[in-house]
């Protein structure tokens, strides 16, 4: 079990909470109990000792220049979640709202942000027993962090928001009365401790990360397959060649593809000295992923475990300290560098696809990988359409590519007038692993496709294809068929791409 305010979140512990296989709840520890306590006591040590503390004497934002009024202090945090209730686009998935909440969690409980034990109680209440604010995907410019869809977690909290509970969209004071709770009072600070931070864009990224690396495996795995369909040359992959350019991801990508292609080097010779750029370079194209994600991981990490509201409280003197550490910078970056590199992945697959399913560079396989034979050949036309989809998708993937950094715009009358777009970043990044899914679902198929054609044809035999590729075919097939007449494979094709993205299909060695 995890417990929020003993440990660091890593980023596998986070996504096992989103799916719920990681049970969590907050820490009973007097120390950490003590450090929550402290905070919240800063806040009102100020309030009793008439400071001026912005967001909570002061309007938002431009408005920090309005004193509220002592007798409306108490109104103004519900005030915050009211107005930032125009939030549109999708829901956030319940998987990525387990995760928002996760992280947001994490971020109160590192004691600088002034808000009560009974505040992360009932947040840790909203994940324990699944109450999940419906959280509108759009509306966040990423400073003053995620305002809009964190105003949803903020409301729902105080009882005014829908969440979905039991399979039922409600209200949330419902939800909190059949569970034996209530809706919470917020209190001065708490509004803007919960909304004024990095915690949606973060989470989601998270989970895209955990995406990136599957599609990393399986493009790894899919490579390998796809020289073996070609009868390509194993000798590419070749350790010492990795070890003139020693990139320590690249080399570990080579190694997984020459450990599938080991049964197949050692009993056959390869039909070309060098095969195409989508086969021979494909550790130079899925190490560089591999090579970004410890250093992309470690910044989230970063940011996840980290106060990123506005105002801070001093843990230790109390000092209300402003400062802009809602800004998503960071989580940006890591959205933007890792789009980019798995739309590299869709590119390399769509590449060595195209080289399947045509005559001119397969190597003997029929056209359009068609599992047709005799007079029934000519109306058959096997994975034709199939690839101009993965050049659809993987056109898609790569327009999405371009950094959401650079697309800051001044808001808020010119206060947040420099703003970093992460959870814009965020939202692509998981829209371009599902675009990428897709192409490797359809490379799966083809590839699967290709294998069984030289098996029946006996140019290749079972003792070929190693084990890996064999559990990666078996997989497959318990999945779906053979092609051998045209038939719809969109139903296939969403299933394949689910597994890919939950890992159900490769789970290789982790470079």
């Amino acid at each position: 079990m995890f417990k929020f305010g003993e440990q660091p979140l890593d980023l596998v512990s986070l996504e096992h909470i989103a799916f719920r296989r990681l049970p969590a709840g907050l820490s009973t520890d007097k120390d950490v109990l003590a450090r929550i306590e402290r905070s919240a006591r800063h806040v009102r040590d100020h309030l009793e000792n008439d400071g001026k503390i912005y967001g909570v004497t002061t309007g938002y934002g431009d408005s920090v220049v309005r004193e509220v009024p002592p007798e409306l202090v108490e109104e103004l945090p519900l005030h915050l979640t009211r107005f930032h209730g125009c939030g549109l686009g999708r829901f956030l998935t319940p998987e990525e709202t387990r995760a928002v909440i996760a992280v947001r969690l994490v971020s109160l409980l590192q004691g600088w942000s002034g808000v009560s034990l009974d505040l992360v109680q009932r947040l840790t209440d909203m994940l324990r027993l699944d109450i999940l604010p419906l959280i509108p995907a759009e509306g966040s410019v990423g400073a003053s962090g995620d305002l809009t869809p964190l105003s949803y977690i903020a409301g729902a909290l105080a009882g005014e928001r829908r969440v979905l509970h039991n399979g039922t969209v409600k209200l949330s004071a419902e939800a909190f009365a059949e569970e034996g709770l209530s809706p919470v009072r917020l209190k001065p600070k708490e509004a803007l401790a919960l909304m004024n931070g990095t915690s949606v864009m973060s989470a989601l990224t998270a989970l895209a990360i955990g995406q990136a690396r599957r599609l990393m495996q399986i493009a790894a795995r899919t490579s390998a397959m796809t020289c073996l369909a070609i009868l390509g040359n194993p000798k590419h992959f070749d350790t010492r060649l990795f070890s003139a350019k020693p990139h320590p991801g690249q080399a570990q990508i080579a190694a997984m593809i020459m450990e599938d292609l080991d049964p197949f080097a050692q009993r056959h010779k390869a039909a070309r000295m060098q095969d195409r750029y989508s086969i021979r370079c494909a550790p130079h194209v899925i190490g560089v992923l591999a090579d970004a994600l410890p250093a992309l991981e470690t910044m989230l990490s970063t940011e996840i475990n980290s106060a990123n509201d506005n105002p801070l409280f001093d843990p230790e003197s109390g000092d209300v300290l402003h400062g802009g550490h809602f800004y998503g910078g960071h989580v940006c970056f890591v959205a933007d560098s890792l789009k980019v590199q798995v739309a590299n992945l869709a590119d390399l697959l769509d590449r060595q696809l195209a080289t399947l399913v045509d005559t001119r560079y397969s190597n003997g396989l029929p056209v359009n990988l068609s599992g047709a034979t005799g007079p029934r050949a000519p109306i058959n036309h096997g994975f034709k359409a199939v690839q101009i989809g993965v050049s659809a998708w993987t056109a898609e993937a790569c327009k999405l590519t371009m950094p959401a950094s650079v697309f800051s715009r001044s808001t808020e009358c010119h206060n947040q007038d420099k703003v970093s777009m992460g959870t814009i970043a965020s939202r692509d990044a998981l829209r371009v692993n599902t675009l990428v899914a897709q192409v490797a679902a359809a490379h799966l198929l083809a590839t699967c496709q290709a294998v069984e054609i030289r098996l029946l044809r006996g140019e290749l035999t079972e003792d070929d294809l190693g084990p890996s590729i064999a559990q990666t075919l078996a997989s497959v097939r318990q999945r779906a068929s053979f092609v051998k007449e045209d038939a719809p494979l969109d139903d296939t094709l969403r299933a394949l791409t689910a597994d890919i993205l939950n890992g159900d299909i490769v789970s290789g060695t982790d470079p």
